[in-house]
């Protein structure tokens, strides 16, 4: 079927006859995750959400476009790990880049980076593009999105392939998920205490926290869980897109127009 939201899917012939006003950039990785779950967790789901989202806008405003996920993200930290892809932020920062320049060239001017991959960092890359040419780059890293009903949903807090992550790709590709093979997820805690309080940060290099690749215990994951997480998800995603799409992308977007002063 002829899915007109996916890049991948649709053809010149529709192509031309649409105009498109937002793009979603699905970021992914190729990593471990616990003993569990595929390697290509982070391109699956952040794959299924931009779709999903797109799905979902499309039924609203026809002018959204989902393109093909990246598989692969910057991964150094987990590359004691067989099979791990690393490739480098500069390396992926060059690859959005010039999707956005393409983009920009058909008329695009606002992008959604969809990151599935906590390694990745953006926001110094928005800057710049945001400098350089006419367009708006916004960032989501998706399984923040519903962070505020995380509690109602989950009953551990997850980090790497724990309870949320779990539950998500027993609801996306369960037949990928070998539960009873899952490592307890338990990392080792940092020896200094200005690490443990939070208020300074480093790296961390996940063959240190242990030899499973997991922070996180994954034993209570369910697909219903994930599917109930992966609805709000989207529902909210599809939400921001229909009203990005909508919007003018001229100034002062994405702010506020300021209320005219009163005349005395």
């Amino acid at each position: 079927m002829i899915e007109e939201w996916d890049l991948t899917s649709t053809n010149q012939r529709r192509i031309r006859d649409r105009r498109y006003e937002v793009a979603v950039l699905p970021i992914g990785a190729t990593e471990a995750h616990n003993l569990h779950l595929p390697e290509g967790t982070d391109w699956r789901l952040a794959t299924h959400v931009s779709r999903e989202a797109c799905r979902m806008a499309w039924e609203r405003c026809t002018s959204v476009i989902c393109l093909p996920a990246l598989p692969f993200s910057s991964d150094c930290n987990l590359l004691d790990f067989p099979l791990t892809i690393d490739v480098s932020q500069a390396t992926v920062d060059a690859v959005v880049t010039d999707v956005v320049r393409s983009l920009r060239k058909h008329g695009i001017r606002k992008v959604l980076l969809l990151n599935g991959h906590g390694g990745n960092h953006f926001i110094p890359l928005i800057r710049v593009l945001q400098s350089e040419l006419d367009v708006h780059v916004f960032l989501c890293n998706w399984w923040t999105v519903g962070s505020d009903r995380y509690g109602e949903i989950f009953d551990k807090p997850d980090d790497h392939a724990g309870e949320m992550e779990t539950s998500a790709v027993l609801a996306v590709c369960p037949e990928l998920v070998e539960l009873e093979h899952a490592g307890p997820g338990s990392p080792a805690p940092y020896a200094l205490e200005a690490l443990r309080r939070g208020w300074v940060q480093t790296s961390r290099r996940f063959a240190r926290l242990n030899d499973h690749c997991a922070v996180g215990d994954p034993r209570q994951a369910t697909a219903a869980k994930g599917r109930r997480y992966l609805d709000l998800v989207c529902s909210r995603l599809a939400d921001f897109l229909v009203e990005l799409a909508v919007s003018s992308a001229e100034e002062p977007f994405p702010h506020e127009r300021p209320a005219p002063e009163r005349q005395r």
